[in-house]
């Protein structure tokens, strides 16, 4: 089932970022993320996606918990932003270099200002998409913060 490193895990390695590997059937083509969560007998809790969405200002990097909704309007004020909107998915390939389903907040075209929501904090570990379908990167918090130059943020809705 591998099929090499992806440029997540390259700029990983790269900035000396430890960090573990998890592969998952996709043969039932549910790409969301608590049956991923499922797949790699991971709790949904510490699963994490990767959102991106626009606004004035450019695009912006949202990493929530896969059971959560992000919260669009705390995601502009952690943004600076007096608005943003969800990339539309067929720009997502194009600005990100990543599908849907396989967008990892690691190793996108071009660093875009990352936001992680909070709850992250409260793990050891969390897990990111690889950057393809069918492969997720266990990784500290903290460590993903520093290699994407993200924030910590409350982005989600409190439900």
């Amino acid at each position: 089932m591998a099929k090499g490193k992806t440029n997540a895990m390259r700029l990983l390695d790269a900035a000396g970022i430890e960090y573990g590997m998890h592969e998952y059937n996709n043969k039932d083509g549910k790409i969301d993320g608590v049956s991923v969560a499922h797949k790699i007998r991971i709790e949904p809790g510490r699963v994490f996606k990767t959102l991106v969405t626009e606004g004035a200002g450019g695009l912006f990097v949202f990493v929530v918990p896969v059971e959560a909704e992000l919260d669009l309007k705390r995601a502009a004020r952690a943004a600076g932003e007096k608005k943003v909107d969800m990339l539309p998915v067929k720009e997502i390939q194009k600005q990100t270099g990543y599908i849907r389903g396989g967008c990892s907040p690691v190793g996108m075209k071009k660093l875009y200002p990352t936001f992680i929501d909070t709850q992250a904090e409260e793990f050891e570990s969390i897990v990111v998409s690889a950057g393809r379908i069918g492969a997720q990167i266990e990784l500290s918090p903290r460590d993903l913060a520093e290699v994407v130059n993200a924030s910590f943020c409350e982005i989600v809705n409190n439900s």
